[in-house]
């Protein structure tokens, strides 16, 4: 007896997972998908997290039910970390992942892995050296660079002394950028001089601030222009600048939004953002994944859009909707 009661427990309990996968009573299974970001505290991050839940909610909503598990490393230099988490997701048999890798080779083999456990990836913002992917969804990064070497070149009448603050060696987006404005800067202003090209703000605001004392301290006499490739060395310069009452006297051009830059535009601090749309790119990142899983054909790379956001132009409709995303309707 106790022997039928044990089989009839364990029938009872195969048949309750059956039913909790097959997510609706049309049968369709369930599709949970891991969305992993470079780090988790900044607005750029909390905005793709945001696109993300947008996205299964509406998926959900049709009766594709679609769960999203959010988790990331703190710090975006934390690779080792990044690895695990993506290591972790696929043993653990997620129907795919949603992945901004923090380095271009590091993160190859623990998605080439994850592919071969029958664990898909999307890669989303910032690109990866490998094969094994489903698609990239991103912002055009090197035009996001040519942009901001524009707005600098134009503003600076093609001529003065220009340093670009690096973010961190082997994050792919923030290299595409680098290298679009130093490109973009010596084929259309050659009068303008690059005194420094070569230092790194690093992972945080903390440490890109650092590196803008050393640079400002060093140049800060004699530079007229200055390009921040992502939202912290972006913050970090700023800060920098504020502190020895240098802001708004040198040109300065950044990435990515918040309202600290918001603010310092409007005190004319800052002088121009090239604003990407990572709500778009945390929702069309899970929306392509799940196209996936259903069979469907997707594109393999999906341009999400890039933008040059100036005091003339930042109270616009399509300026507003790109720098404050809704994030409370999502993240709750």
């Amino acid at each position: 007896m106790r022997k039928i009661i044990s089989i009839l427990i364990m029938f009872v309990a195969i048949v309750a997972l059956s039913c909790n996968r097959s997510g609706s009573k049309s049968g369709k299974k369930k599709l949970t998908i891991a969305v992993i970001p470079k780090g988790t505290s900044h607005e750029f991050w909390k905005s793709i997290h945001a696109g993300a839940i947008k996205a299964s909610k509406e998926l959900s909503s049709t009766g594709n039910e679609v769960e999203v598990i959010w988790k990331g490393p703190l710090r975006e230099d934390d690779r080792e970390q990044q690895i695990q988490v993506v290591e972790g997701f696929a043993s653990q048999g997620v129907d795919g992942i949603v992945l901004a890798p923090l380095d271009d080779r590091a993160l190859a083999r623990p998605v080439e892995e994850a592919k071969s456990a029958g664990v898909p990836t999307v890669i989303i913002d910032s690109a990866l050296q490998s094969n094994s992917i489903v698609s990239f969804v991103a912002t055009d990064n090197r035009r996001g660079g040519v942009l901001a070497a524009d707005r600098l070149g134009e503003l600076l009448g093609s001529k003065g002394k220009v340093i670009l603050l690096r973010y961190a060696e082997g994050s792919a987006s923030t290299t595409d950028r680098e290298e679009g404005f130093l490109s973009e800067m010596k084929q259309k202003f050659p009068g303008i001089e690059l005194i420094s090209t070569d230092q790194y703000a690093g992972a945080t605001r903390d440490t890109a601030k650092r590196s803008s004392e050393n640079l400002l301290n060093r140049f800060g006499d004699d530079v007229q222009g200055i390009f921040t490739p992502n939202e912290s060395s972006t913050a970090g310069m700023l800060s920098a600048l504020q502190d020895i009452g240098k802001a708004g006297k040198a040109i300065f051009v950044g990435f990515d939004t918040s309202q600290m830059f918001i603010d310092a535009m409007r005190a004319k601090q800052l002088h121009g953002i090239v604003v990407q749309n990572p709500f778009n790119m945390g929702y069309l990142g899970v929306r392509t994944m799940v196209e996936n899983l259903q069979g469907k054909t997707v594109e393999k790379r999906i341009d999400t859009g890039v933008n040059m956001i100036t005091l003339d132009n930042l109270d616009t409709p399509e300026s507003q909707s790109l720098l404050h995303p809704p994030l409370d309707q999502y993240l709750k």
